[in-house]
């Protein structure tokens, strides 16, 4: 696997991921028993604002650096804007540096009873990984892919977890890869949280895939869509994230916030918001 999040980082699927992370978190943490959090592909944890591949693309000036200037942000989008600043690296004159990927997130949003679990197969995310979480004892590191990782992860021993799937999509066949983990892995562990994002191009193998999960008895389910122009088979112009098991209201959470990022990244205009349930309960 040649992909490096890197060229990406911070982009409007960055920030539309990371913003439904950090709402799912907060959700477990209502509960005052802890829960741990399984990042499958979890990539290098930060990445450089200001380095080669960022520079290649500049993807982070229409996402994340956009939303940051949005003006009167709600408070859900406010929390999730002063954690990325506070994650950031901020220079003198207060613009990010690097942009949080979802294992420093994640973190920084646990608390003491709560637990990180981060795999990948890639040695630079790994080595990458260990810097920033060594001596953490509420995280651990694995080399595993993400099948791997569902079936020796799950489920944990508190017996409250919320799964992150998020992988970069480079094979064809990833959407029915993703959907053998997700049968397995709720086969073992039926009451885990499950936030499987993915890129959206072309809308039928994302329909195809919700089809399939629609079939295979799971539910209830939750997708959520951001669309910043009309579909083609061309470009990347959306963003989803379909979860299984959704906490209580993140639907009407979701409902508020997301119609706010569209606005947020200019797109009010030629995108669209798409939320449903894939699978009521």
């Amino acid at each position: 696997m040649n992909y490096r999040h890197g060229y990406h980082a911070g982009n409007f699927c960055d920030v539309f991921k990371h913003l439904i992370l950090m709402l799912l978190i907060e959700h477990f943490k209502q509960k005052e028993k802890g829960f741990t959090v399984l990042d499958a592909h979890a990539g290098d944890g930060s990445y450089s604002l200001r380095g080669e591949l960022a520079a290649k693309t500049g993807e982070a000036e229409a996402g994340i650096l956009r939303v940051l200037a949005f003006p009167h942000p709600s408070p859900a989008l406010a929390d999730f804007l002063s954690l990325v600043r506070r994650l950031g690296l901020p220079d003198a004159e207060g613009k990010l540096t690097s942009y949080p990927g979802s294992p420093r997130l994640a973190r920084a949003l646990l608390r003491p009873q709560d637990k990180l679990l981060l795999s990948d197969i890639h040695p630079d995310a790994l080595s990458a990984l260990e810097r920033l979480f060594r001596d953490d004892r509420q995280v651990r590191i694995r080399p595993l892919d993400a099948a791997l990782a569902l079936k020796s992860q799950l489920p944990p021993e508190s017996r409250r977890a919320l799964v992150l799937l998020d992988p970069p999509y480079e094979e064809p066949d990833e959407f029915r890869r993703q959907l053998v983990a997700l049968k397995e892995a709720h086969k073992r562990f039926p009451t885990g949280t499950y936030a499987i994002w993915y890129p959206i191009k072309s809308p039928e193998p994302v329909r195809h895939f919700h089809r399939q999960l629609a079939a295979s008895g799971i539910k209830p389910i939750l997708t959520a869509e951001i669309h910043l122009a009309p579909l083609n088979n061309f470009q990347l112009n959306g963003s989803g994230m379909t979860i299984i098991n959704p906490p209580w209201k993140l639907d009407t959470q979701l409902g508020v916030v997301l119609p706010e990022l569209l606005a947020a990244l200019g797109a009010e205009k030629s995108g669209k918001i798409r939320l449903e349930w894939t699978v009521p309960e």
